[in-house]
């Protein structure tokens, strides 16, 4: 047998005849279809934004963080400014209350002459009804009240809402204050509030 006869001859031939060569060669072909593959589904993931689940909640939790905020600041000398934006921000019997207590409360807040203010610390809806159209929501606040003389007063609460979807967004149309034993428990429920 000759020399010539035992070299490989170049081309795919050469390659088949090594199996360890043509193996990787398949497995490099079908990683790189692989990640080409990975590549364009991740772009189209992210293109796509989040589900519309998601979005949902995450509009209900922003409406309902700045509805609790709207709540717990008010300024004697812009009284009837905040008690609109209280307005604004409810419905149901929260807004029924507010429109019926509007006068008794710019009356009230005028003589204490207090500047309440609010900041969100944490919010979390505890449950949320696409259907119904209806959402609840815990919220940790701190809030700062300033008397007309002396120092201000700064204390953290946690709150408690119902949130109900009207034409104009995510209203608040109950609140109140989580009673303290409740506070553990009610953050440890899952998303459907059970």
């Amino acid at each position: 047998m000759s020399s010539e006869s035992m070299t490989t001859k170049p081309g795919l031939r050469g390659w088949v005849s090594e199996p360890l060569v043509a193996t990787a060669v398949v497995l490099a072909a079908l990683a790189a279809l692989f990640a080409a593959w990975s590549g364009w589904s991740w772009y189209r993931a992210s293109a796509a934004g989040p589900p519309p689940g998601v979005q949902l909640r995450d509009q209900a939790l922003q409406a309902g963080e700045q509805a609790v905020q709207n709540f717990n600041t008010l300024d004697y000398r812009k009284v009837a400014a905040g008690l609109a934006l209280w307005e604004q921000s409810s419905t149901g019997p929260l807004h029924t209350e507010i429109s019926t207590g509007r006068a008794q409360f710019e009356r009230q807040i005028k003589q204490t002459k207090t500047i309440t203010t609010a900041r969100v610390l944490d919010g979390a809806l505890t449950a949320l009804n696409p259907r119904a159209g209806t959402a609840s929501i815990i919220v940790a606040v701190q809030i700062t009240v300033t008397p007309a003389s002396g120092s201000p007063v700064t204390k953290q609460s946690r709150l408690a809402g119902t949130l109900t979807k009207t034409s104009s967004g995510w209203k608040l149309s109950q609140l109140g204050q989580v009673p303290v034993g409740a506070a553990g428990s009610a953050t440890g429920r899952g998303p459907s509030g059970g």
